[in-house]
């Protein structure tokens, strides 16, 4: 389970995110960029954030570490932004937190990674269908010499057709993936080189312990997934399954 950590004060917004991450000290002398869960884009887009930062982490991908931020509820009173002061007031408790990187910059290219670690972020994107790491935004951070993957909630898109349908697997297992625009594509390895030596790292058993970080109350249930396990076995199922069959979305990460 990911480690529960108290805020303790809210330092500045990020702004330049689209759901206003805040910069937050917490109990355990860290600092960490919170990701709120009364942000418009919602609990879903944490979701995708543990699942993605975990199979990153399977992978030897650097990422940032994560932690869950108990936000006590007397922290937006002394906010004097009423923007933040309402999203603090719409994020009581558990919210995510990743561990802030003091010091790295935006990956520009100037500094690119070795073709094996930047290989390994695009087959990433690749299998998650990962859409948002371009020029435009990259969501990459380079510390200490490596290049940091962030920010990984726009992957896993399906999710977000609940509750509306029920889980479509074979949509999102067939969905294709375009590389053509990737920041890392220019400077990657071949991709079957990529695939080859990393799906094996990633059995259904290190997918299952990938899903079981998920705090419960950030799962949201529907009408076909009734309990919190039907979900996390939606979620597995859909990752496995893309996973066992590459094809469709191999072909367009090359």
């Amino acid at each position: 389970m990911l480690e529960t950590v108290t805020a303790v004060r809210y330092v500045s917004p990020l702004r330049e995110g689209g759901s206003l991450p805040g910069l937050v000290e917490a109990d355990d002398l860290g600092t960490y960029v919170v990701k709120f869960t009364g942000a418009g884009q919602g609990r879903k887009v944490l979701v995708a954030e543990v699942l993605v930062s975990g199979i990153a982490q399977a992978l030897d991908i650097p990422t940032p570490r994560l932690a869950v931020v108990d936000l006590p509820s007397a922290i937006a009173r002394y906010e004097a932004d009423e923007e933040v002061q309402d999203l603090l007031t719409a994020s009581p408790g558990h919210n995510l937190g990743v561990d802030f990187l003091p010091g790295a910059f935006g990956y520009d290219g100037s500094r690119p990674p070795t073709a094996q670690d930047a290989g390994a972020v695009r087959w990433l994107d690749a299998y998650t269908a990962n859409v948002d790491r371009t020029w435009a935004n990259p969501n990459l951070l380079v510390w200490h010499g490596r290049t940091w993957a962030i920010d990984h909630g726009a992957a896993l898109w399906f999710h977000h057709g609940w509750p509306s349908r029920p889980p479509d697997v074979a949509r999102f297992v067939a969905q294709p993936f375009d590389a053509s625009g990737h920041v890392l594509s220019p400077v990657a390895e071949p991709l079957a080189q990529t695939h080859e030596r990393l799906a094996a790292r990633l059995d259904p058993d290190v997918l299952r312990d990938v899903v079981a970080e998920v705090p419960q109350e950030w799962l949201e249930t529907t009408g076909s997934l009734p309990d919190h396990d039907a979900v996390r076995a939606a979620y597995l199922e859909h990752l496995v399954q893309r996973l066992e069959r590459p094809d469709a979305w191999l072909g367009g990460a090359a």
